[in-house]
């Protein structure tokens, strides 16, 4: 479903109640009185993970990590504006999802650093590997598969994110093996998948090379 395509997810439940309290109260502690509209990003992101925890809605394959229009309500109450202020941005930002999505949400950058990189290789392995497309989801709700613009890892690039982890230096063959440990619930170390530390240059440091060797960041790879 796209963004244009309004509130979402056909299925919405009527109501929607943030189950911790006291994480409203603190968002709103970092915004000035009176400015309590500041929280609609931060609150709509808690929704989002709160939906995630909760799992599925009536008997939805699929159940985490999306924003129902309840919830949007709800954050529009407790900011003090009008529902269609927290619509507009929950509908601008692609980090807001507005039907369910899996319990592992692979958004792939497409960009042209990552194309450059090989991206349309890590695309096309996970599509083989889980048997579905752009903007679907497995059936057992394991998985949804998300095209996404630059996610501004570009040196490292094929990457992907999945949830709130980073997976760079993508070869088709790692990228099955990261869904291959998902499928089983074991989340593989994210980060640069070729032993690159950080974003640093693949034949090793250019500068501040003995602070690096101090602290042995080294890209394996460099053989320093």
């Amino acid at each position: 479903m796209k963004k244009s395509d309004a509130l979402g997810a056909p299925f919405q439940p009527k109501t929607f109640d943030f189950a911790d309290m006291s994480v409203i109260e603190e968002i709103f502690s970092r915004y000035p009185k009176g400015r309590e509209h500041s929280g609609i990003m931060p609150l709509l992101d808690l929704a989002q993970r709160q939906v995630a925890v909760t799992g599925p809605y009536g008997d939805l394959p699929t159940g985490g990590g999306w924003i129902p229009r309840a919830a949007m309500d709800k954050v529009a109450e407790l900011c003090n504006v009008a529902p269609m202020k927290v619509y507009e941005v929950s509908t601008f930002y692609s980090m807001y999802n507005l039907e369910p999505v899996g319990k592992y949400l692979v958004q792939l950058c497409t960009t042209t650093p990552c194309w450059l990189c090989g991206s349309a290789s890590i695309v096309d392995a996970c599509k083989d590997t889980l048997g579905i497309g752009m903007g679907q989801t497995t059936k057992d709700g394991y998985f949804t598969l998300m095209e996404v613009e630059c996610l501004g890892a570009c040196t490292n690039g094929p990457m992907v994110q999945i949830n709130d982890d980073f997976f760079e230096d993508l070869t088709a063959e790692t990228m099955v093996s990261i869904l291959e440990s998902l499928k089983k619930d074991v989340m593989p170390p994210s980060g640069p998948q070729n032993g690159r530390k950080g974003s640093m240059a693949l034949t090793g440091p250019t500068t501040l090379e003995e602070q690096a060797k101090k602290n042995n960041v080294l890209p394996a790879q460099a053989g320093i």
